[in-house]
């Protein structure tokens, strides 16, 4: 597992905050679930093969949903 978030001095497009972030789940080499908000993008979360529309409203809420989303995924399998 593997959390980054940084602030920036410039409002991230298309997100409307000051933050950067990957946060990475990887089994066996492969990524299980992954948040960012790479540019052009705005903030996204991956699971599986999938890419959603992840809703930010703080750097504590993005930590705590993605430990819960690898928690649950670690309990599935």
């Amino acid at each position: 597992m593997e959390m980054v978030v940084w602030r920036v001095p410039e409002l991230v497009t298309p997100c409307g905050h000051y933050f950067k972030y990957r946060l990475v789940y990887v089994v066996s080499g492969t990524r299980v679930i992954g948040y960012d908000n790479e540019r052009g993008k705005g903030d996204h979360r991956h699971v599986g093969g999938g890419e959603n529309e992840y809703t930010f409203t703080g750097v504590d809420q993005l930590i705590e949903d993605f430990i819960a989303e690898v928690e649950q995924w670690k309990n599935e399998h």
